[in-house]
């Protein structure tokens, strides 16, 4: 799925690999719950720019840093790089609005999480 007809990874991938990567380090060092806890992350924005491409089944090396930790959101930039690369191939960025599940209303971002993410924080 991830080559297209050009024999490169498709440009929808990146966001795939954009989504796997913020969501891994949400859920095991920030803890967030995505099946039953009482806060999730709703994207409000995201953006990619390529530089050059990769094709399947290339291994790729993902980089992440939060340029901006808000009460409720946050901005995430990401960078992808070909191994042992010091040119991103691609980046970008995600914003996530935390919101309560129920009421998909914002909420603050729980502790552990906003330790976590303060750990990628640009300071």
């Amino acid at each position: 799925m991830d080559n297209d007809v050009y024999g490169h990874v498709n440009n929808v991938v990146y966001y795939s690999y954009f989504d796997t990567l913020i969501n891994r380090y949400l859920i095991d060092p920030g803890g967030l719950d995505i099946h039953a806890g009482e806060v999730i992350g709703i994207v409000a924005e995201t953006g990619c720019r390529f530089h050059r491409s990769f094709s399947y089944p290339e291994d790729i090396d993902a980089g992440l840093r939060v340029a901006r930790l808000g009460t409720s959101s946050v901005r995430y930039e990401v960078g992808l790089f070909g191994m042992g690369e010091n040119e991103a191939r691609a980046d970008g960025h995600f914003v996530h609005v935390f919101v309560d599940r129920k009421t998909r209303r914002p909420v603050p971002i729980p502790p552990r999480l906003r330790e976590a993410l303060a750990l990628l924080a640009d300071r």
